[in-house]
């Protein structure tokens, strides 16, 4: 299993790590199979979206304020459980087929940490899985 390090800049941000993970495959000279990415924190998620235009990522952040605000009456006393509510809704892991050691992904996608509760420091780890013959 490998794993990187990734600074979010902001309490609530979308956080291109495609270039991340296809170095970590090339790495570990990874060929044909499955990478699943996945992120062991309660406010923070993992998505595969549009890279090309930033507003795509911002109109998501934005939609899942309006969704589920940061203030309202929750009960958790840390006074996060929005963060928390937002990771379950987006999830923390995410799978992506990998050709000819690369990830094999739409023309625009691109893959993301989400981060709903920082400016923190996030682990993604990353698991290749080689297909066999």
């Amino acid at each position: 299993m490998e794993s990187i390090q990734v600074k979010t800049p902001a309490h609530s941000a979308a956080v291109d790590i495609t270039d991340q993970v296809a170095a970590k495959l090339r790495e570990i000279e990874a060929r044909d199979g499955i990478c699943l990415i996945y992120t062991p924190h309660t406010t923070a998620a993992l998505t595969i979206n549009e890279g090309a235009d930033p507003d795509v990522a911002a109109d998501i952040l934005d939609a899942l304020d309006r969704i589920v605000p940061w203030r309202a009456a929750y009960k958790h006393s840390e006074g996060n459980s929005a963060a928390h509510i937002k990771a379950v809704l987006v999830g923390g892991s995410v799978q992506v087929i990998v050709q000819s050691g690369r990830p094999f992904l739409g023309t625009w996608e691109r893959i993301f940490l989400c981060e709903f509760d920082g400016p923190r420091t996030r682990k993604v780890l990353i698991e290749f899985l080689a297909r066999t013959a």
